[in-house]
């Protein structure tokens, strides 16, 4: 066998696992939530896209969830694989959209 021209060759090919979670942000009880997509070897920071944001306590007019579902369908074509939460978060949204748009 032969030694690799580069050190990490075998590693360079290699797939970035991606996922779509929630970054949280906001103050004590006050939660507010980036929907980010992100490298997820990295607990922190190091987002690659905001693609929307969850506001769990929204309240009145304000708005609970935005996303921008063409990104997010761009990044899960691409093998993203989101958390548990914003998969459900992204079915209900889904599901609110043609009735908004009607």
């Amino acid at each position: 066998m032969h030694a690799p021209a580069w050190p990490f060759e075998s590693l360079r090919h290699r797939q970035t696992m991606v996922t779509i979670r929630l970054m949280r942000r906001g103050g004590k009880k006050e939660p507010f939530y980036h929907v980010v997509v992100t490298d997820s070897r990295r607990s922190v920071g190091g987002s690659l896209e905001q693609v929307g944001f969850y506001n769990p306590v929204a309240r009145g007019a304000s708005e609970e969830l935005r996303l921008d579902l063409d990104r997010v369908d761009h990044w899960l074509a691409r093998g993203a694989q989101p958390s548990e939460r914003v998969a459900q978060l992204l079915k209900s949204y889904r599901k609110a959209q043609p009735a908004a748009a009607a």
